[in-house]
């Protein structure tokens, strides 16, 4: 299976074509309205904002596995996340990105080895996975890697479109 076969929804609950990503790099996060690491929306909007028109996006992934950190309906997710960071990048349905449960695009997703070669499970929130524009997971970086870091920036940057 490809990335761009799995099937996810928006938060509004429409359907996500990850197809229709294919050709741009993505950062796929999973995010939390209530964590001490929840201020990152910040600079995962500026990415996105600086990027995107060079072909990245950020699609965020809400979950409330880690400490119940996401405990909020769609309406309340979206409206806390346009209020308090003006998030303008997609946001999805709620999932689990862990367990027997696992969302199929963190099945895929959590096989791509951090910098420490570990893969597997999802340690906290705001776990950040780039996939190239072909759909070749290039890069984890683990929560406490901040998003405008030089380390995701760089990365970000060797995979843009051309």
């Amino acid at each position: 299976m490809s990335l761009y076969d799995v099937q996810i929804r928006r938060l509004d609950d429409r359907p996500l074509d990850l197809a229709a990503l294919k050709g741009q790099a993505v950062l796929v996060v999973n995010v939390a309205s209530e964590c001490g690491f929840t201020p990152q929306y910040a600079g995962l909007e500026r990415l996105h904002e600086r990027y995107q028109e060079r072909g990245f996006t950020v699609l965020g992934v809400p979950c409330n596995q880690f400490g119940g950190q996401e405990p909020g309906t769609a309406d309340e997710i979206a409206t806390f996340c346009s209020i308090n960071f003006g998030v303008t990048f997609p946001l999805t349905e709620k999932v689990d990105v862990n367990g027997p449960a696992r969302h199929p695009l963190f099945q895929l997703l959590t096989e791509t080895p951090d910098r420490k070669g570990e893969a597997g499970d999802i340690k906290w929130n705001f776990e950040k996975f780039l996939v190239a524009p072909g759909g070749q997971i290039s890069a984890r970086f683990r929560t406490r890697t901040e998003p405008e870091s030089e380390a995701v920036v760089t990365a970000i940057e060797a995979v843009l479109p051309s």
